[in-house]
């Protein structure tokens, strides 16, 4: 079977000389394979092409895709937009009682798939002459449509569950993917918001666990990213419904508040049906207790897979091939590996690139220390390390080192100095005490990346990158596909990827990466992984960052430098060290313990009590046995 995609952002009718239809070996002999619609777009015959690839060749803005795929999809397509437009294949089966979750790249269809299951959506089976969207208003939709659907999905579990949808029979609950989007639609206070949603008397309780009261008389449109994702989620939790799905958790929150969602979505969902959409591979296998593939082309198709046990799906999914349907959706799998110890300091003083000592950095109430050596404290003159010990802090008073082909994670809590460190190692700020000076160059991605008005190839070109970033850093991060879009038009994770090329195409000795992985579905943060690690490596430079993903970081990073401290009060660098001792502070003050996939080597992430994590957490090793 083959299915021809037009992507219409990249289409520019207006530039080109209509390549499409000019090279055409049908329109050539006078079949109309290719006509044009009211904007000049070309539209495609599926049935009539025959798949030479020559409008893909012939096509200057990359727009047009022909793409063969298993002829047992025909005519089991669930929802497509428009003409040449994408298509999805198969929906996810909510299972009763359960958490179910899904997973896949970025425009695959997993939001469409969210919003069909909750009613607001008629999916149009693949009738390309439907308008763009079918949306309606909850259950409420055409009669006819619906009739189409149920006859679609007869004999299986989803014919039971639409005709309840559609009868009023099962209410749904929706946490939205996009919560920035919140306060247009909702003013006032937060505890207003809230107690309007608690249909279940449980707001105390779940404004605890997501730690939101000091927010409560806040005007929604004052509060953070991370502030209104976890406002979203309690809003859906305190639904009265019997279904609810969950848009993504994990967007703008750290790992301890990303644990924290897990917590009550477990706690106050128990025995409930539950969807949830996400990226973030730890907190998935923490919640799941089944899980959808959803694989195929962004913004051309996606392929929902069986249900799968999560254990099972994931490692199916990292290792590129999904046995029952037995297809391969990756070229090569995901690959974890323990990490070797270094070698003794002593023995690799030539790799020192850069380092920095005691510090202290003051303003706004604020306060962020490091006292790696004991000599800078609270107050900028005097410091105790306690019982930390050596753990890979150097404690001959120079303070923390940084050395060629390494690359050091940084984690802790969100506002107690993480971006403000990198900022201090930049040279853009100066600290109120101690001397970070850097001698090596700095290249430094920011947290927040600003938009602006510049076509992506222009910037490209002003980068002035060499053979090596071109191969080893735009082609891999696929940032050459946005050579025609504006900069102020990318979405967050086409942002993100630019700014991070960027980044890396600047001559330096040490990279400082904040935040890399925000907005980056799996597969990106994949060849993101592999970029970096490659690029450190051949480069022979040094990388700093700062990630919520803990997966990310336990595959990148040699070592670790830990942050402690009182959000938005008082930060502290406990210091610089090896991957099993920082982990190891770092998960305890979690309160969770990792554990090695016998398959796959991937991190893991206990369940919470179960004998592994209580047998861990008695022997104090948090960071795998």
């Amino acid at each position: 079977m083959r299915i021809a995609i037009v992507e219409r952002v990249r289409c520019q009718p207006k530039k080109c000389q209509q390549e499409c239809f000019k090279y055409c070996p049908l329109v050539r002999t006078g079949v109309e394979a290719i006509v044009f619609d009211d904007d000049g777009k070309p539209i495609i015959s599926e049935e009539l092409c025959e798949g030479c690839g020559i409008c893909v060749k012939r096509c200057p803005f990359h727009a047009i895709s022909i793409i063969g795929l298993p002829e047992e999809l025909k005519g089991h397509e669930t929802h497509r937009f428009g003409p040449n437009g994408f298509v999805l294949y198969g929906l996810p089966i909510p299972a009763h009682g359960k958490i179910t979750g899904i997973i896949g790249a970025n425009g695959t269809g997993k939001s469409t798939a969210v919003k069909i299951l909750a009613g607001m959506l008629i999916p149009n089976l693949g009738d390309s002459d439907a308008p763009d969207t079918v949306e309606c208003e909850g259950a409420q939709g055409s009669a006819d449509k619906w009739r189409e659907v149920l006859k679609r999905f007869a004999g299986t579990e989803l014919q039971g569950y639409f005709e309840r949808l559609i009868s009023h029979r099962v209410k749904a609950a929706l946490k939205p993917q996009h919560i920035d989007a919140i306060p247009e639609f909702y003013e006032g206070e937060v505890k207003v918001l809230l107690e309007h949603f608690d249909e279940r008397g449980i707001m105390e309780n779940i404004v605890k666990t997501l730690e939101i009261g000091e927010m409560l008389h806040k005007p929604i449109s004052e509060l953070s990213g991370g502030e209104l994702q976890r406002i979203a989620i309690a809003a859906c939790i305190m639904r009265d419904s019997d279904i609810y799905f969950i848009d993504e958790i994990t967007p703008y929150l750290d790992i301890y508040q990303r644990m924290r969602a897990a917590k009550a979505i477990r706690e106050f969902l128990a025995h409930k049906t539950v969807v949830v959409v996400e990226h973030d591979l730890a907190i998935l296998d923490m919640l799941a207790d089944f899980v959808h593939i959803i694989y195929g082309e962004p913004a051309r198709y996606g392929i929902v897979s069986l249900r799968k046990a999560t254990n099972r799906g994931i490692n199916e999914y990292l290792q590129g091939y999904l046995r029952a349907e037995n297809v391969r959706i990756r070229e090569k799998p995901i690959e974890f590996v323990a990490h070797p110890p270094r070698k003794a300091e002593s023995e690799e003083e030539d790799d020192v690139i850069a380092e920095f000592g005691d510090f202290c950095k003051k303003w706004d109430g604020f306060c962020l220390v490091a006292h790696l050596s004991g000599t800078v404290g609270d107050s900028g003159v005097g410091g105790d390390r306690g019982d930390r010990g050596d753990r890979g802090i150097r404690g001959d008073g120079r303070g923390c080192v940084i050395r060629r082909n390494e690359i050091v994670g940084i984690v802790g809590r969100n506002a107690t100095g993480k971006s403000t460190f990198l900022r201090i190692i930049a040279g853009e700020i100066k600290p109120t005490v101690g001397d970070v000076s850097m001698k090596a160059k700095i290249s430094f991605k920011p947290q927040y990346i600003k938009r602006f008005d510049m076509r992506v190839g222009d910037l490209l070109r002003s980068l002035d990158a060499g053979d090596f970033e071109r191969v080893e850093v735009l082609e891999p991060l696929e940032v050459k596909n946005l050579e025609d879009k504006n900069v102020k038009e990318l979405s967050g994770g086409e942002l993100q990827m630019l700014a991070i090329a960027a980044c890396l195409c600047q001559s330096a000795d040490i990279y400082a990466l904040d935040e890399p992985s925000a907005h980056l579905d799996i597969e990106q943060k994949v060849r993101l992984v592999k970029v970096m690690r490659r690029f450190a490596e051949k480069k022979g430079v040094s990388m700093l960052i700062v990630d919520h993903d803990i997966y990310l970081i336990d595959i990148l990073s040699d070592r670790l430098i830990v942050f402690g401290g009182v959000p938005s009060v008082r930060g502290e660098i406990l210091g610089m060290f090896y991957m099993r001792d920082g982990m190891n502070l770092f998960l305890k003050e979690l309160g969770i313990t990792f554990r090695r996939d016998e398959k796959t080597m991937r991190p893991r992430v206990n369940k919470i009590g179960s004998s592994k994590d209580r047998e861990q957490k008695e022997r104090g090793e948090y960071y795998y046995l």
